[in-house]
């Protein structure tokens, strides 16, 4: 019997099409909505945010690093007793910039919505600036504490 379909070339080219006909998928959003960016791409966004805002009062902090990491490390510390940190600072030292960190997991557990979420992101970075500076988070932004 004769076969009308010839059989598909297999190759290491890429694939055009899924096996149900239907095409490869694509990506769901355009990079420029904000659907498009990861959850660490919209809290480091915050931090940014609260950054610049903060910047425009103290342009000293142009020389300190600020840093999104996951969640804070143990060092021999139990959290069972104590608060998990949301954010915390790491003195200038040998040619390196102080460093204010905030985490995100520890800030988004805490929070319901982005709006929440951006004001208490605004609020590790005040204290965690303050504390750096050696400063009354009152001082570093007048707002601090208003809901």
């Amino acid at each position: 019997m004769d076969n009308p379909v010839p059989p598909r070339a297999t190759g290491p080219g890429p694939r055009r099409r899924d096996r149900h006909g239907r095409g490869m998928r694509g990506p769901i959003a355009p990079p420029q909505v904000p659907l498009a960016a990861s959850r660490a791409e919209a809290f480091a966004d915050l931090v940014q945010d609260s950054v610049e805002r903060l910047e425009r009062r103290w342009p000293q902090l142009a020389d300190i690093d600020f840093l999104v990491l996951e969640v804070p490390r143990l060092d021999g510390h139990a959290w069972k007793d104590a608060a998990v940190p949301l954010g915390g600072t790491i003195p200038a030292r040998e040619g390196r910039p102080a460093r204010v960190v905030v985490y995100r997991r520890p800030v988004e557990i805490r929070t319901k919505g982005r709006d929440e979420r951006a004001a208490l992101v605004h609020e590790v970075v005040v204290e965690q600036v303050a504390e750096l500076l050696g400063l009354t988070p009152e001082t570093v932004d007048p707002r601090y504490g208003e809901d």
